[in-house]
């Protein structure tokens, strides 16, 4: 054996190293030591940490053991530690625009520390900002199996903050960053085709899943309706995410006056928050804007409306999609990303064609007015909506991750 470390599993001190030695890698054994690595995690409000928080659930519930590497999210906040887990914390700073949410600071040599004493069979790395960087940086030179997951389409979002000419060098960082990896996880397969054109490499289709469980119809609340000013019989037209320009935000407004037309008593309610929530109000202001929403609440919202669109056009996936099929929601979305893969068969909402500007613009308008105001059609699609969300359970995703972390850990042959 090598003399260099222990890990911290032995109760050994940093002092007495230099005599230790290093354990290899336990891939052999049923559970790994798996370093996550990510800059958003709940509390905080996104697609993003809602799922690396359910993968971080779901390996612990396979028994694997887990040091979660994040961002600390406040001056006071102390990591957590207990059998099988442990939080890393390190220095952030507030995300422009997005004061609730940190971005994680260069890190480098602390990691360097850490990981050459506290060695993990593989380093899964979630996100690709400074934090995510230095992981990297840190496990390739430790020699240690690296996977990351392309979630965020930051290149496209560059065009709605008026800095569309970082669209080329963010992708070509985005670009850099996957192919240092061994392996880049993608949630479709029409992701990964558009990104292994763009020469990324060693890319692999793990979808992701949604708690059935907690979105369900049966959390639909006649008393918040009512609080909506929405009847028994009155369509509700919802959406749920960030209310900032990237989401297309303007389209939604532009469908929800297409339905109001066919059916005046139509509600449409937003659940969110963001920059844009003022001009959006000042725009519709008969829309409900119910701010922020997480746990049951959130599933509560999604159940008491009837009809969920979804007009953004820069998702690598869109959690809300099977967020709002699992709650009993037909969806209205483009032919893309979740939308694709979920609506593509069955009759549990409409996938409108990407084409040009005004024609697909158009196209969404019709589909949400011609689908909310039709009762009896809503209803059927309703039914086929939660039939394609429980075929999308938690487990199966976290269990092809696992695979994929065995497949690295493998032997060559």
């Amino acid at each position: 054996m090598n003399t260099a470390t222990l890990t911290a599993r032995s109760g050994a001190s940093p002092a007495s190293l230099e005599t230790l030695e290093i354990l290899p890698a336990r891939s052999e054994h049923r559970w790994l030591r798996i370093a996550l690595v990510t800059e958003t995690y709940p509390p905080e409000v996104n697609g993003v940490a809602g799922t690396v928080a359910r993968i971080v659930e779901g390996l612990r519930e396979l028994g694997h053991e887990l040091q979660l590497v994040r961002p600390r999210q406040h001056k006071q906040e102390q990591a957590q530690s207990e059998a099988g887990f442990a939080e890393l914390l390190m220095r952030g700073l507030p995300i422009p625009r997005y004061p609730q949410l940190r971005m994680g600071l260069p890190a480098k040599r602390a990691l360097l520390r850490r990981w050459s004493f506290e060695r993990p069979d593989v380093v899964h790395i979630a996100t690709e900002g400074p934090l995510g960087w230095s992981a990297l940086q840190a496990a390739r030179q430790l020699r240690l199996p690296v996977l990351s997951e392309f979630r965020t389409n930051f290149h496209a979002y560059s065009q709605h903050y008026g800095v569309g000419w970082l669209r080329h060098p963010i992708h070509a960082y985005l670009r850099k960053f996957h192919n240092q990896c061994q392996l880049t996880l993608v949630p479709s397969e029409d992701l990964r085709a558009t990104l292994a054109s763009q020469r990324f490499e060693r890319l692999a289709v793990v979808a992701r899943g949604v708690d059935t469980e907690r979105f369900a119809p049966a959390r639909r609340d006649p008393a918040l309706r009512a609080q909506w000013g929405a009847g028994p019989q009155d369509p509700v037209l919802l959406c749920v995410g960030r209310l900032a320009a990237e989401k297309n935000l303007e389209l939604l407004l532009d469908a929800y006056a297409s339905l109001r037309q066919r059916c005046p008593q139509a509600r449409l309610v937003l659940v969110g928050d963001g920059p844009e929530r003022e001009r959006l109000s000042q725009r519709c202001p008969e829309a409900v804007f119910c701010g922020q929403q997480i746990g049951t609440a959130l599933a509560v919202h999604y159940a008491s409306a009837d009809l969920f669109a979804f007009p953004s056009l820069t998702e690598t996936f869109g959690n809300v999609v099977p967020e709002a099929l699992a709650s009993g929601l037909p969806v209205v979305a483009f032919d893309y990303a979740a939308a694709a893969k979920l609506l593509r068969e069955g009759s549990a909402g409409r996938l409108v064609p990407l084409g040009q500007r005004q024609a697909t613009r158009d196209a969404f308008c019709e589909a949400v007015a011609a689908l909310g105001s039709q009762p009896a059609e809503l209803r059927s699609a309703a039914q086929a909506a939660r039939a394609v969300a429980l075929r999308q359970g938690w487990p199966a995703i976290v269990a092809g991750v696992e695979g994929h972390y065995r497949a690295l850990l493998a032997p060559s042959t």
